[in-house]
């Protein structure tokens, strides 16, 4: 029989870095993508399901799309009670917006202190690399010192959007079947 689980994912980055787009796209496969800049205000709410390989399994994604303005810090961190994962993102253009990460991540992560929140760093807008200051190198290192996963899209161009969305379901999939299976094993 399929089973749906269901997995709170948190998008946070500095403002205009390309949050929205993203979960947009992923979230309408590719037929929405905003014209116009619109600045979140608290946070945007959408669910993705996404279908397990090789399985009949989905995980369904609340995706939480996070302002990234300082000013509404205190309203989307009510937004953010038992993340299940979280999706950091910084333009490639835009060096404060790099030098942030670490300070969303550490925000998220304080409201699961006790357990380690699965994640990603996407490096978005790699379409202006005429204009790029973040090497991937540099990008890559920072996902290694967090402990995140490192990917680089360009929500524009289309280009690899789905791909840190698709990794995270996947591995929440693997966890919840660990830790099915040790209670399994514990009850038996």
């Amino acid at each position: 029989m399929p089973a749906v689980i269901r997995a709170k994912c948190i998008v946070v980055g500095d403002a205009g870095v390309g949050k929205s787009s993203m979960c947009q796209l992923f979230s309408s496969d590719g037929a929405h993508f905003p014209k116009n800049y619109t600045m979140t205000i608290g946070a945007e709410f959408m669910i993705k399901p996404v279908v397990i390989p090789d399985t009949q399994d989905t995980v369904e994604l609340y995706i939480y799309d996070s302002a990234g303005k300082e000013i509404f810090s205190d309203m989307v961190i009510k937004f953010w009670d038992h993340p299940s994962m979280v999706i950091v993102v910084y333009d490639v253009t835009n060096e404060s917006s790099f030098s942030s990460c670490e300070k969303w991540l550490e925000r998220v992560r304080s409201q699961k202190p006790d357990l380690m929140i699965t994640g990603v760093l996407v490096a978005n807008k790699i379409d202006l690399d005429q204009r790029r200051l973040i090497s991937p190198k540099a990008g890559k290192e920072l996902a290694h010192r967090t402990g995140l996963d490192y990917y680089e899209c360009s929500a524009k161009e289309m280009q690899n959007v789905d791909t840190p969305f698709y990794f995270l379901a996947s591995e929440y999939y693997k966890l919840y079947h660990e830790k099915l299976e040790m209670f399994k094993a514990c009850v038996a």
